[in-house]
């Protein structure tokens, strides 16, 4: 049986999870961490999550930016492998993910969802093969209107799939609303929609002349985070110091 903290358990992909792992016979919650109170668990919730003494397998973290130092700093004290969900991490936060991986075992993906990771693998393919033919590169990518974050954390790491592909040699424009220029050849575009309740859209696209290519994914629920989540909870325990990211769930 995987025990698992579940940090930010009263947010609506802590709920998800904890709907998924209820179902499960393999996984429980042994905790839940948020700084908004207990909430309606039938596990015990910490506000404060070094009041946490509970023994766990690993640490699920869907919450804020704001609470990543401290999550970070629990599970390296307790080598409590973590799954990092949170998005929008600052510079200095990203530096201490990769410091931490170093004291226990952190997968931390912008996304969770199987396909998006699959889609990961066939953008680079395209971008290898489109872009020397001269194909423009941009994203489109779309949210529920309370995201915060713009683009999303899967929009850059869409951007980084593609620059990687061509040997980084591309730049990032999000916001052309100030130039009147042309359209710089080594750009990718990231354009951002805020509305309804958008699960997660994206859209890749490979504009040429006369043609375009475009390569999507649709997320219709929130579900489909929270299942990738349970899965890469269910790689990560046990596992050795080190970062890992959702290409190794796949490919496990």
């Amino acid at each position: 049986m995987i025990k698992v903290i579940m940090n930010g358990c009263n947010g609506h992909m802590g709920h998800v999870i904890s709907d998924l792992i209820a179902d499960d016979d393999n996984m429980e919650i042994a905790a839940g961490v948020d700084v908004s109170g207990k909430g309606d668990h039938s596990y015990p919730v910490y506000t404060n999550i070094f009041n946490c003494k509970v023994d766990a397998d690993v640490m699920i973290d869907f919450s804020s930016y704001k609470a990543t130092n401290s999550v970070l700093e629990y599970c390296g004290q307790k080598k409590l492998p973590l799954v990092l969900c949170t998005t929008g991490l600052t510079d200095e936060q990203q530096e201490l993910v990769l410091r931490t991986s170093k004291e226990t075992a952190i997968l931390r993906s912008a996304n969770m969802s199987l396909g998006i990771n699959v889609l990961f693998k066939l953008i680079r393919d395209a971008a290898k093969v489109l872009a020397p033919a001269g194909f423009d590169m941009e994203i489109v990518e779309k949210h529920h209107r309370l995201k915060k974050d713009a683009p999303s954390g899967t929009a850059i790491s869409l951007a980084d799939q593609l620059n990687q592909a061509m040997d980084n040699q591309y730049h990032y424009c999000f916001d052309r609303s100030q130039r009147h220029e042309e359209r710089d050849s080594k750009e990718i575009g990231i354009s951002s929609v805020r509305g309804g309740t958008i699960a997660g859209d994206h859209d890749v696209i490979f504009a040429g002349t006369d043609e375009v290519i475009t390569i999507s994914h649709q997320a219709s629920s929130k579900g489909v985070f929270g299942k990738g989540a349970l899965e890469a909870a269910r790689y990560l325990a046990g596992k050795p110091a080190g970062l890992y990211d959702m290409s190794d769930v796949i490919a496990d």
